[in-house]
């Protein structure tokens, strides 16, 4: 199964041209160190990068080369050991610890390989739950509208059991897309699925995109799956070592191949 095409993106200075915002969301030399001394392990060595706003990015790299640490530290579920990270205009290291669970919940939404859906909730109330548990409520016509969109506007009072795997990651999906989060952060987000519900996911996530201006940032281990993505980043034993714009599985492949010789 092959990505759709997708319009062919400006040069980063010519994206700055048009759009002076800032990114999205940015590490600044951001390392992150487990343990100390002899038995140290250095996830993450002095990454700098950038996450541009509307734009479909993939993490890769080999098994242990820190992809989901950095999402982790970016997304402010993993404190770095030093360096920044920062959200929009705002820098994760200068907030107290309530106030990260806040951003969090207000301003970024979250996909897991493991769905992370409440079992005894149906799947309306599992996508409306984050807003009400922060005391708010959800627009009726955008959570219609999402979803409408994902094809599960006719199992929302269904529990994750009565779900396939695929549905329960549209659910997954809608709960983190219907409160119009800055950023979406997918771990793995089609790793327990086979390839059909895989690419029902991925089309959400690139429509997401497209369709409603999300950023989209997801770690994974597939080329097929990060073929979708305007961006693809490559760490290697903690470092950013390589990147793609509007890449092809081929392609992906290519670089994942050269890791392991």
């Amino acid at each position: 199964m092959t990505a759709p095409a997708r319009h062919i993106h400006p040069t980063t200075e010519e994206a700055i041209a048009m759009d002076p915002r800032p990114p999205a969301a940015r590490a600044v030399d951001l390392r992150k160190t487990y343990g100390s001394g002899d038995t140290a392990v250095h996830a993450l060595e002095g990454i700098t990068v950038e996450l541009g706003k509307g734009e479909f990015t993939a993490v890769m790299g080999p098994s242990g080369s820190g992809k989901s640490t950095l999402m982790h530290c970016m997304a402010g579920l993993d404190a770095p050991t030093s360096g920044s990270a920062v959200i929009g205009d705002t820098d994760l290291a200068h907030l107290r610890d309530r106030e990260i669970t806040a951003l969090r919940r207000d301003r970024l939404g979250f996909i897991f390989q493991s769905f992370n859906l409440v079992t005894t909730l149906t799947a309306e109330e599992n996508i409306t739950l984050p807003a009400k548990t922060a005391g708010g409520g959800v627009d009726k016509q955008w959570f219609e509208e999402v979803t409408g969109r994902f094809g599960i506007a006719d199992r929302l009072d269904h529990r994750p059991a009565e779900l396939s795997g695929g549905q329960q990651q549209r659910v997954a999906c809608a709960r983190a897309i219907v409160s119009r989060p800055e950023i979406i952060f997918g771990d793995e987000p089609t790793g327990n699925l086979d390839s059909n519900a895989s690419h029902e996911v991925l089309a959400i996530l690139r429509s997401a995109v497209d369709e409603m201006g999300q950023t989209v940032v997801i770690v994974s281990h597939d080329p097929t799956a990060a073929a979708w993505a305007d961006r693809v980043l490559f760490l290697a034993d903690g470092k950013l070592v390589h990147e793609l714009r509007d890449p092809d599985a081929e392609a992906i492949l290519t670089v994942m191949t050269g890791f392991e010789r």
